[in-house]
C-alpha cells in the first residue's frame, strides 16, 4: 500500500512543557516523511481521537505515529482500525525523567521521532494468518476425572462441542473410588457427587464422550489440531481447535519410604489413599483381621517435602486425614484417632474443617519425625511432640494411616532426549539446556520436540508459573487440576473452569488469525524466507514452544497457529530470513541507523538500550511515573523478548558509533520470569559470545552489559543507567564513531 503518514504528538502530561513541539514537527515532516503533522493537549480524550479519525477519514491519512505516552497505555484508544501504528514515548520515557526545554531532552526526542519514522517506513500492513485447511473451535478434553469432566461441562455452557477421552472403561477417576468428600465450604464430611457430575456429562449433547480410550497422535496447532483416538481396537480422527489436559495424577508408590513409616512390615500400615479403598467397599477395620477400630494413627507428609521421594506439598493430604479421621470418629466416637503432622496446612475456610475435626475428640500431635514400630506383631508411634517438648509413644495400634502425596500423571516415562539420538547433529551452542520431556503417553505429540509437554520440575507441565499458570509450552494445550499442580476438588473445579476458558479464548482468537498470548490480539506471524536457509535448525531448537517442525531434509516447517509472536526465532537465525510485516532484523536495523550520534564525544555520548517489553520496558515507566530522573544519552528500543536479539543489531549499533549497549531482560533460571521461558537466558548466552568477539576487535566487553530487571525493580532502573554512563566516560569513546 502507498503510505500516507501522519504524526501527533501529544502535548499534555507536560510534553508540551518539556519539549519544543514546533521543532519537532519540523522533523517529522522533513525526515520522517510526514503528509501532515498536528499536535493535541489531550490526543487520547475524545476531541484528540476524533481529530485523528477525521484525518483517516478526510486525509488519507493511512500510517500513524501517535508521539505521546507509554505503548502500555491507552491502547484501546489508539487503535484505528486499517492502519499502520507506531507509538513513541514522550512521557514516560522523555518528560517525566529528562528536564524540560533541555538540549539534550529534545535531541532525546528527536531521535525517538526518527526512530519511529525508520520503522514506519518498513512497517507493512498485516494480514491475519488463516490456514488452508477449516478451522475447528471443538475442545478436546483428556481425562475423565472431576476436572475433565468439568472443563467438558463448562465448554459445553459456553456452546463448545467438546471431546472427552478417558482411559478407563468409566468417568469419574480417581473420585469414584471415593465414598466421602470434602468440599468447599468445608464445613463436614460430605457425600461424593461424582456419578451426578458423569451423569451430566453423559447426557449432555455437546460432549462426546469416549471411554476405554486414548489420544494415539495429535498433530497439527491450534483450530487445526487432529486428534487420532484409539477406542475398542479402532481409530477415530478428530479435528480439534484447543486441549485441555486433566490426565489426573497417581499416588506416590509407598515402597519407597524411609524404613521409619513401617510400610510393608504390617497389613496394617496403609496409604491414604488405600484407606479410602477399605472406606468404599466398607470396610473400617483392621486389615489383618477386620477388627474394629479403636486406635488411628494419621502420619502426615509420609515422604512428602523431603528432597529424596517427593519435594513438594501434595496440598490435600492434611483434608484428606481430617476427613479420613473424621469418618473414623463418626463410626465409633469413643476411637482414639491421632494426627501426627509437621504443619497442619488448610487455608482459608478449611479452618473451620480442622475446628471440626477437633470437636469430633481427634487428637493432634506436632511431630518433625515420628517412627512406627513393630513390636511382636503390634504397632505403635513413637514421636517428639514439639508442643509438649517430650517424646510420646502411642501403643496398640489398629491401624497406621501414611499421607503419601500426588505425583502428576505426566511425571512417568522415560526421558525423551535422553532415549532420542542425537542423529550425528552438532549440539546448537546457543541452548543452555535441554527441555525434560517425559514419555508420558498421553499426548502424543507429532513435534519434533517431543511428544509430550516440557517438565517444569518434578514432573509438572511448565507454563509461564507467575504470570499465565494454565499455559503450558504447547500453544492450545492447557493443563488443569493434579496435572498441573496438587490441589483438591473444590480447587480442580476452578481450575477446570479456568482451563476451558482459556480453550475457549485461543479459539476464538486463533480464528481470527490473533496471538493468545502474551501479545494477545497480534496478528503478525513469522514468515521464512526460504531460499535462504542453510537447515542449521536453530528456529526449531529455540523456538520456546515448538511451533516449528522439520521435513526430511532439515527445513523449518512453521506452524503460525502454535507461534506466540515472541521472535525467538529472528533472532536465532544466522541468514536472517525470518521477519513479521511489523518486526524484523532489517526494521530495528534502521532504527539504530537513524539515531543520530554526535561527533562530540565528551559531550553527546550515546547509550542504546535493548529492553523487554514485558518486564524490562513497564520498569521504565514505573520510573517514569514516579519522575525519576536518569541519563539523557539513552536511547530505549523494545523488543518483544530479548530472545529476538539478533546479534547484527550489536554490529549495527557500534558501527553506528554507539558507545554503550545495554541488555534489560527478564530473570532467568530455575525460577525464570521470562514471559517467553528462555528468551532472556538466550540473550545472555548470544551476549558471551558477543563479548568475545569484541575482545578481538580490541573494543571493550564493558560496552556492552546485560542485567535482568523486572518490573518491580524500577527503583533501581535510573542508577543502573547513570552508574553504565560513569563507565562509559571512564572507557572512552567508541572508535568507531565518525566513520
Amino acid at each position: 500500500m502507498d503510505k500516507k503518514i501522519g504524526v501527533y504528538i501529544c502535548t499534555g502530561c507536560g510534553i508540551g512543557e518539556a519539549l519544543d513541539v514546533e521543532q519537532l514537527s519540523n522533523l517529522a515532516k522533513s525526515e520522517c516523511h510526514a503528509a501532515l503533522c498536528r499536535s493535541h493537549a489531550n490526543l487520547c480524550g475524545p476531541e484528540g481521537s476524533q481529530l485523528i479519525k477525521d484525518d483517516i477519514a478526510n486525509e488519507g491519512v493511512n500510517s500513524l505515529i501517535i508521539a505521546a505516552c507509554s505503548q502500555r497505555v491507552m491502547y484501546d484508544v489508539f487503535d484505528f482500525e486499517g492502519t499502520i501504528l507506531d507509538r513513541v514515548n514522550f512521557r514516560e520515557q522523555i518528560a517525566w525523567t529528562h528536564p524540560p526545554k533541555d538540549e539534550d531532552t529534545q535531541m532525546m526526542a528527536e531521535d525517538y521521532l526518527r526512530m519511529s519514522g525508520a520503522k514506519m517506513s518498513a512497517m507493512l500492513p498485516l494480514e491475519p494468518f488463516k490456514p488452508e485447511q477449516e478451522m475447528s473451535t471443538d475442545i478436546l478434553v483428556i481425562g475423565g476425572g472431576v476436572t475433565g469432566m468439568t472443563a467438558a461441562l463448562e465448554a459445553a455452557k459456553a456452546g463448545y462441542n467438546a471431546v472427552l477421552v478417558e482411559q478407563e472403561a468409566d468417568l469419574g477417576g480417581f473420585q469414584k473410588n471415593v465414598t466421602k468428600n470434602v468440599v468447599f465450604p468445608f464445613k463436614d464430611v460430605q457425600e461424593n457427587e461424582i456419578a451426578q457430575l458423569a451423569a451430566s456429562v453423559k447426557n449432555n449433547e455437546k460432549i462426546t464422550v469416549l471411554t476405554g480410550s486414548k489420544v494415539e497422535k495429535l498433530a497439527g496447532g491450534p483450530c487445526v489440531f487432529n486428534a487420532t483416538v484409539k477406542q475398542n481396537g479402532t481409530t477415530s480422527d478428530h479435528k480439534i481447535g484447543a486441549v485441555v489436559m486433566a490426565a489426573g495424577w497417581k499416588p506416590y508408590d509407598p515402597a519407597k519410604l524411609d524404613k521409619r513409616f513401617g510400610y510393608g512390615d504390617s497389613p496394617n500400615v496403609v496409604t491414604n489413599v488405600q484407606f479410602e479403598e477399605r472406606a468404599k467397599a466398607g470396610k473400617l477395620t483392621r486389615p489383618s483381621d477386620d477388627r474394629a477400630l479403636k486406635t488411628v494413627a494419621f502420619i502426615q507428609c509420609a515422604g512428602q517435602r523431603d528432597p529424596k521421594h517427593l519435594a513438594y506439598c501434595s496440598s490435600i493430604c492434611c483434608f484428606t486425614a481430617l476427613k479420613q479421621a473424621i469418618q473414623v470418629k463418626q463410626q465409633d466416637p469413643k476411637a482414639n484417632v491421632m494426627v501426627f503432622y509437621q504443619e497442619m496446612r488448610t487455608p482459608g475456610q478449611g479452618e473451620d474443617f480442622f475446628r471440626k475435626a477437633q470437636s469430633e475428640g481427634v487428637i493432634f500431635v506436632r511431630a518433625q519425625a515420628p517412627e512406627v514400630l513393630n513390636v511382636g506383631g503390634k504397632l505403635a508411634v513413637e514421636a517428639f511432640d514439639e508442643l509438649l517438648g517430650d517424646t510420646i509413644l502411642l501403643d496398640d495400634v489398629d491401624l497406621v494411616v501414611l499421607a503419601t502425596g500426588m505425583v502428576p500423571a505426566t511425571a512417568f516415562g522415560e526421558d525423551y532426549k535422553a532415549k532420542k539420538p542425537d542423529d550425528g547433529e552438532k549440539k546448537n551452542e546457543m541452548v543452555s539446556s535441554v527441555d525434560s520431556i517425559f514419555i508420558s503417553d498421553i499426548l502424543n505429540l507429532e513435534y519434533r520436540q517431543g511428544p509430550e509437554l516440557p517438565e517444569l520440575k518434578n514432573g509438572f507441565p511448565d507454563s509461564h508459573f507467575i504470570c499465565f499458570p494454565y499455559e503450558s509450552r504447547r500453544t492450545g494445550i492447557y493443563p488443569a487440576g493434579p496435572v498441573r499442580r496438587p490441589m483438591g476438588v473444590s480447587n480442580a473445579i476452578e481450575d477446570a473452569t479456568g482451563a476451558a476458558m482459556k480453550a475457549i479464548q485461543c479459539v476464538e482468537l486463533t480464528s481470527k488469525g490473533m496471538a493468545v498470548h502474551p501479545r494477545a490480539g497480534d496478528q503478525s506471524y513469522p514468515e521464512f524466507f526460504m531460499q535462504r536457509c542453510t537447515q542449521c535448525k536453530r528456529c526449531t531448537e529455540e523456538c520456546p514452544f515448538g511451533a516449528i517442525n522439520e521435513d526430511e531434509k532439515g527445513n523449518p516447517l512453521p506452524q503460525p497457529t502454535r507461534c506466540r509472536r515472541c521472535g525467538v526465532c529472528m533472532g536465532a537465525c544466522p541468514e536472517r530470513i525470518i521477519s513479521f510485516k511489523n518486526y524484523s532484523v532489517a526494521m530495528i536495523g534502521d532504527m539504530i541507523k537513524s539515531i543520530n550520534v554526535p561527533d562530540e564525544y565528551d559531550e553527546k555520548p550515546r547509550i542504546l538500550i535493548f529492553c523487554c517489553e514485558n518486564d524490562a520496558m513497564p520498569a521504565l515507566d514505573m520510573a517514569g511515573l514516579r519522575r525519576m530522573q536518569y541519563n539523557s544519552w539513552v536511547r530505549v528500543i523494545p523488543l518483544r523478548c530479548l530472545g529476538s536479539l539478533n546479534l547484527v543489531w550489536i554490529a549495527d549499533s557500534l558501527s553506528k558509533g554507539i558507545d554503550g549497549i545495554m541488555l534489560l531482560g527478564c530473570r532467568h533460571g530455575d525460577n525464570y520470569q521470562c514471559h517467553f521461558i528462555k528468551g532472556s537466558e538466550l540473550a545472555n548466552i548470544r551476549l558471551s559470545k558477543v563479548s568475545e568477539t569484541l575482545d578481538r576487535l580490541a573494543l571493550e566487553s564493558d560496552r556492552v552489559r546485560f542485567e535482568e530487571i523486572s518490573i518491580t525493580d524500577y527503583a533501581k532502573v535510573p542508577g543502573l543507567l547513570d552508574e553504565f554512563a560513569e563507565k562509559l566516560v571512564e572507557i572512552g569513546a567508541n572508535p568507531f564513531k565518525g566513520f
